[in-house]
């Protein structure tokens, strides 16, 4: 059971590749909407942002996994929130970017560290303890919260100080109630399952699949920036295409004039 259920999680994530690799991008159609729209149009975005960001809700998932009161729910989301505000408000504002497609690669190393970190892996492989868990969400929150910052200075913020911030503030706000509705289902969901046998059953190999997402993001990010930086290596130059089809089509040419003769 343990070797079938990487592979199938694997198939899953493979038939997953196209919406993945894409649901963090902001679409033309976001960037005219945005021209187009106010300050609801931010929090529409940050909200849909957010629900679509597998590598946030992730991440959000493995600390929440083995929280079983509300006021440890609320101690953890709270400091992760925290981090997310301050590097999207501030790394927005300053207009502070990097690459988008590493800062998402690092995100996904958060996903595995969560995972690894649940199941027992400092202890198991490292015989130690695991580093605080607080202190650790603290700081991925700052991580994610640049990792959004890059998405949303792709959109058109305007020059004028107040107009921007309240823009930023916007997509932040959406973020939040996107958040909000996610570790509502997360919550219920976990909190149903943790009263059935099952829960101990699967999960670590639950928290496996974590990990199998994480390498798997990464990964993704990681052939996205070689398409970002290098993406002549990665197509046909255009003059050598039209070029090959040029010869594909007189090499025909040639071929039905001796099927003539």
């Amino acid at each position: 059971m343990k070797y079938l259920f990487p592979q199938r999680f694997g198939g899953l994530l493979l038939a997953l590749f196209p919406l993945i690799a894409f649901a963090h991008g902001i679409s033309d159609e976001d960037k005219q909407r945005m021209l187009d729209g106010g300050y609801i149009q931010y929090l529409w975005l940050g909200a849909s942002h957010m629900l679509t960001g597998y590598d946030h809700l992730l991440f959000l998932l493995g600390v929440v996994f083995f929280l079983n009161t509300f006021r440890d729910i609320f101690k953890f989301v709270t400091v992760f929130t925290i981090g997310h505000c301050i590097t999207l408000i501030f790394a927005t504002y300053f207009k502070i970017t990097w690459n988008f497609w590493l800062i998402d690669a690092i995100i996904a190393l958060s996903v595995i560290y969560k995972g690894f970190d649940n199941n027992g892996g400092f202890q198991r492989h490292f015989n130690m303890a695991s580093p605080n868990l607080l202190k650790m969400v603290f700081a991925f929150g700052l991580l994610h919260g640049f990792g959004l910052s890059t998405r949303l200075q792709q959109l058109p913020l305007g020059d004028d100080p107040v107009h921007m911030i309240l823009r930023i503030l916007s997509f932040n706000a959406g973020v939040e109630l996107g958040q909000i509705a996610a570790l509502v289902v997360m919550v219920s969901v976990l909190s149903w399952w943790r009263k059935t046998s099952h829960f101990e059953r699967f999960s670590y190999a639950a928290n496996l699949g974590l990990i199998i997402a994480g390498v798997y993001l990464l990964f993704v990010q990681l052939h996205g920036y070689q398409h970002d930086v290098n993406g002549e290596s990665f197509r046909f130059p255009t003059e050598e295409h039209r070029h090959t089809h040029e010869d594909l089509d007189i090499q025909n040419t040639t071929d039905n004039r001796r099927n003539t003769l």
